[in-house]
């Protein structure tokens, strides 16, 4: 979390405002299941997408946020969770020395895939008075396709850069990138196409979205 500054009462509200968050998801991730070694392939030239994507996005001010499962671990923290894949032989710990969290970063625990369901981050991007979104992590045809159908649910502008997510297959990747393309209006386009400045710039966005608003009337 960012360092309060003593200017305002924080109780209740983030101290960083910014109308574009990242959403790192599933990237802490031990990876140990059977699918594990397919998966780290694609996972594994993301990550670095990823990590470059993260410092131009500080440099923006766009705050990061680590969307993260909790494995079914719900006596465990987010910070046990990323020493056991960076201090554990595990096959995520690539990924995790590569995206080790920084101190103002932000986290949230799911119980299942969607980032929004039964987790904090609703409130939490509301007090970052957030209007887009960018996702990126993995499974871009599970975890994040769920996160994106919930964020297009809430009237979010959305972002998933093509190269910044990973399936277990190609194809699945594919279908899952066409379908938020598609049906959930995202913007595929490369992280490298990303113009972050612009877009934190961009006041196109619609009015300010509030958790729990319904669509415009009339969309579909």
């Amino acid at each position: 979390m960012s360092e309060r500054d003593g200017s305002e009462d924080l109780h209740g509200n983030a101290p960083d405002k910014s109308d574009v968050a990242l959403l790192l998801i599933d990237l802490i991730n031990d990876l140990e299941f059977a699918e594990g070694d397919q998966l780290l392939r694609f996972a594994r030239p993301m990550a670095e997408r990823i990590a470059a994507l993260k410092q131009r996005a500080k440099r923006a001010g766009i705050p990061a946020i680590y969307v993260n499962d909790n494995f079914g671990r719900w006596r465990s923290n987010f910070e046990a969770q990323v020493d056991h894949c960076i201090k554990d032989n595990v096959r995520g710990r690539v990924l995790a020395e590569r995206l080790r969290p920084e101190e103002d970063d932000y986290f949230v625990l799911k119980p299942k895939h969607s980032g929004f369901f039964s987790t904090t981050l609703d409130i939490l991007l509301d007090y970052l008075q957030v209007r887009t979104v960018i996702l990126t992590g993995i499974a871009a045809n599970i975890c994040v396709l769920f996160t994106a159908n919930d964020a297009y649910l809430r009237d979010f502008r959305l972002f998933v850069p093509s190269d910044c997510v990973a399936s277990n297959t190609s194809d699945d990747n594919r279908y899952a990138l066409e379908q938020m393309r598609t049906v959930l209006k995202a913007d595929i386009r490369p992280s490298s196409e990303l113009d972050l400045d612009a877009l934190t710039s961009d006041t196109s966005g619609g009015p300010m979205r509030r958790p729990g608003t319904a669509p415009p009337a009339g969309r579909t």
